[in-house]
């Protein structure tokens, strides 16, 4: 299938998406800019093994994915920084309230099992339909509901949410936790 304009832009509207998944993934917005960089360069190359009138954000989010679990089983063999001091020394203080909690939100995500803000983030944040979720996660769309069941659960319970209104009006903060606010 040759690269149309059409496809060309249906590709560059996912770039949002794909960040903030791959920001999800990696908790790292530089490693999250090279893994779209690379899952863009992927899709490009192998174009013609994208099938007209599927979900290309999917199939999008499906080559982020292996991509990252790729990178993550070659650097589980690289030295780790095992007592985080280097990793202290390359934080900031948060310099607004909202900033801070957005910081609270994201610790609270990296807390979860991987598998379970992976469904969640696909689902709630990023907007796919449980069916979707599970074809780019290559499992059942029960095991998808189960998952962003559990994660919605466990992250409320780690940010003493008692309800979606705890948040304030923030859709997709709404949408990860499970509100149709």
């Amino acid at each position: 299938m040759p690269l149309t304009d059409s496809l060309r832009d249906d590709i560059l509207a996912a770039v949002p998406s794909l960040r903030a998944f791959a920001i999800s993934l990696s908790g790292n917005g530089d490693r999250a800019d090279d893994l779209v960089q690379e899952t863009l360069l992927r899709a490009l190359a192998n174009i013609d093994s994208f099938q007209p009138g599927s979900n290309l954000p999917a199939w999008l989010f499906t080559i982020l994915r292996n991509l990252f679990r790729s990178d993550y089983r070659k650097r589980r063999r690289e030295v780790e920084d095992a007592d985080g001091n280097y990793a202290k020394t390359l934080k900031t203080q948060p310099g607004q309230h909202a900033h801070l909690e957005f910081e609270e939100f994201r610790a609270a995500l990296e807390k979860l099992p991987q598998d379970q803000r992976e469904a969640l983030i696909l689902v709630g944040a990023s907007g796919f339909s449980y069916e979707d979720a599970a074809a780019i996660c290559g499992c059942a769309v029960g095991t998808i509901k189960s998952r962003v069941n559990r994660a919605r659960s466990k992250l409320s319970a780690l940010l003493y949410v008692d309800g979606a209104d705890d948040f304030g009006p923030d859709n997709t903060v709404r949408a990860v936790i499970g509100s149709n606010g």
